[in-house]
């Protein structure tokens, strides 16, 4: 498969601090690529490295594979991006911000407009101000942006950030559209685990600069644990029960009165006849696995991303 972007011992450093550290990364043809961590973990950094933003202290970076050099600006004509949160003039509708970056950015094809703004749904308010419109329909003008030159990838930091739970809909199911109908390699820069988890077709796990992991969403799938989830009113007595009638030491009790079980999971018949003859209330019983939440905190050994 092609690859589109090809990342070497990435490295940035400000004075003492390393922001990124020797960060490996491939982004294939056809990828969502996850690009995952908490905030100030370096994603953004890596973001302005790859599109020459910044310089890295040390590493490499290949587009389309060729190294990027100095003046290497017929590799980023192939590629849009929006990397933090994108300014408009407000007092200029959206179209004639529009028809303003895409002077700048020398798209001969006018065409584009009106292209752009259908693909995200902004046709119909094409000349309504920027000041009036909602953050989440100033993203969208964002990505319209990003792709009026048609680009064959496309690179997100933070698509959803502050977006109400309609506008991150909006947004994701713009991001699959334009996967799916425009053939678009795209890389989604990311704190929020479960939004990753609906997009992503490839995961990068970055935490302090350092990147963790890379997997695909279905391996990560495949070998992320079951467990059986119980839910009990008696959580300290239970777990004691759990030890003691089924010898179960491979547990963990979360809040809300929930033990998650992940070894002897066909004996849940026998868990949940144990407690009940114990005098504890069995209110809930399941089989689960475990989500992309779960695996990040076993990763990072700490908190989930706020």
């Amino acid at each position: 498969m092609e690859t589109i972007m090809q990342v070497h011992g990435l490295t940035k450093n400000y004075k003492q601090f390393k922001a990124v550290h020797e960060l490996n990364m491939t982004i294939r043809k056809g990828d969502i690529y996850g690009f995952l961590g908490q905030n100030g973990a370096g994603k953004t950094t890596t973001i302005r490295m790859m599109m020459g933003l910044i310089h890295p202290s040390a590493g490499s970076i290949e587009l389309f594979g060729e190294r990027v050099r100095p003046g290497a600006n017929h590799l980023y004509r192939r590629i849009g991006s929006i990397i933090e949160f994108p300014g408009f003039y407000p007092n200029l509708t959206a179209v004639e911000n529009l028809e303003m970056f895409r002077r700048l950015e020398g798209v001969k094809d006018r065409s584009c407009l009106e292209d752009a703004l259908h693909t995200v749904g902004l046709w119909d308010a094409r000349n309504r101000h920027a000041g009036q419109f909602s953050l989440g329909m100033k993203q969208r003008l964002g990505i319209a942006r990003a792709i009026l030159h048609r680009p064959e990838f496309l690179i997100l930091d933070e698509p959803t950030n502050g977006l109400d739970p309609m506008g991150i809909k909006e947004i994701r199911q713009l991001i699959q559209d334009l996967a799916r109908k425009r053939d678009m390699t795209i890389l989604i820069s990311s704190h929020i685990l479960s939004e990753v988890e609906q997009l992503a077709t490839r995961i990068g796990i970055v935490h302090k600069g350092v990147m963790l992991e890379e997997t695909t969403l279905a391996e990560l799938t495949d070998r992320n644990r079951q467990y059986v989830e119980l839910q009990v009113d008696a959580i300290d007595r239970a777990s004691d029960v759990l030890e003691r009638e089924l010898q179960i030491r491979d547990m963990h009790l979360q809040e809300g009165g929930v033990i998650r079980v992940y070894e002897k999971l066909t004996e849940a018949a026998r868990m949940n006849r144990a407690l009940i003859q114990d005098g504890v209330e069995v209110r809930s019983l399941m089989h689960r696995q475990d989500s992309l939440e779960d695996y990040f905190v076993r990763l990072i050994g700490g908190s989930a991303i706020a």
